[in-house]
């Protein structure tokens, strides 16, 4: 089948993030034909940079207008169309829809959440005054619901650390053997500086890999160059590639991570993580993250609850890295849950499915 995805980059990285494994996993898993219209096409190229050609090329990244400027691009009518993250459709695109022979199902494809109240609605019809039907998609953990963004990297988990990039070699080299690896990719706001400070009260050393953007939001926070110490390493990577980044999650002992994209990629990393999940003013994340350590924590010991819930909150490191190994035991057995529950192919297909 023909898909159209629509992006609109709100959070500078997980939008496009999304789509762009979405319709990566759609090629090369299940031969479906792609094309992405996006409103930041620069965003979208630099997380597919590294993605070897032969599978790039059967994806087509188009900027936003190409999808009704018919002097440029000929829109040839899609079977599917997804509206990532309820993104509206340029009305000209859609008129172009209203006279196609054959008229396409169009996917509100919503943001995921563990939320028990997502089973009522996914997959429940959205009816429109143009008649082209419409349906919501919620990704979710539960058997009932979208599935999970599994991508070709998660199914095979080729990972290894001795396949280290070459944009990150450089960098790579100065951790110290021993040390503790901690990738850093947050939300401004997050208390890194004292975070950090109590981390360096530990009588260990500790390597902190910080993406692009994070000594900066650090230096923001603090108003000077943030002095630590000599226990503490901070190594500042370049903007990477999607696949890049995996690696580097796959390679920490522990990652502080934000959005949706990397919020999956962390758990299917196996490994401890903070997630930073996007402040909303009415507090509603709140919600959103205690609904998913219920899932998350269901088989853990209080004790690793009680830490876990306080990580997640950002009490300081101090207060519970005594239950690092345990957290670590408890990672590695939620991936494996996750594998198991998405063995029929987790979102992508569940998706196939829902069209046919």
């Amino acid at each position: 089948m023909r898909w159209d995805i629509f992006c609109q980059i709100v959070d500078n990285y997980g939008d496009a993030g999304v789509c762009w494994r979405l319709a990566r996993s759609l090629s090369s898993l299940h031969g479906q034909d792609v094309r992405i219209f996006c409103d930041d096409l620069p965003t979208l190229n630099l997380l597919a940079s590294g993605v070897d050609p032969k599978v790039k090329d059967r994806i087509e990244l188009l900027p936003w207008e190409a999808s009704y400027n018919n002097a440029r691009h000929p829109v040839k009518a899609p079977n599917v169309v997804i509206e990532a993250f309820g993104c509206e459709l340029p009305e000209r695109y859609l008129a172009g829809l209203f006279i196609a022979a054959e008229k396409p199902i169009i996917i509100n494809l919503e943001y995921l959440s563990a939320e028990p109240w997502i089973t009522e609605f996914h997959g429940k019809a959205s009816p429109q005054s143009h008649g082209i039907p419409k349906y919501f998609f919620f990704p979710g953990f539960q058997d009932e619901v979208g599935g999970l963004l599994l991508d070709p990297i998660a199914l095979t988990g080729d990972l290894s650390a001795k396949d280290i990039p070459p944009s990150l070699q450089k960098d790579w080299a100065n951790l110290r053997p021993g040390a503790k690896r901690i990738s850093i990719f947050c939300y401004p706001g997050a208390p890194l500086a004292k975070w950090l400070e109590d981390l360096g009260s530990l009588n260990e050393n500790f390597d902190i890999v910080l993406t692009h953007g994070i000594a900066q939001l650090l230096n923001l926070a603090t108003g000077k160059s943030i002095s630590l110490p000599n226990n503490i390493q901070l190594i500042s990577i370049p903007f990477v590639s999607q696949d890049e980044y995996d690696w580097v999650l796959a390679q920490c002992d522990f990652n502080i991570v934000r959005g949706e994209d990397s919020f999956i990629r962390a758990q299917l990393a196996g490994k401890p993580f903070i997630w930073h999940i996007y402040p909303q003013d009415d507090r509603a994340h709140e919600i959103k993250l205690a609904a998913f350590l219920d899932l998350y924590l269901d088989a853990a010991s209080q004790s690793l609850r009680l830490d876990t819930i306080a990580a997640m909150t950002w009490a300081m490191p101090s207060e519970w890295i005594g239950s690092l190994e345990a957290w670590n035991t408890h990672s590695q057995a939620w991936r494996a849950q996750l594998l198991e529950k998405q063995a029929d192919g987790g979102l992508p297909a569940r998706l196939l499915r829902f069209v046919a």
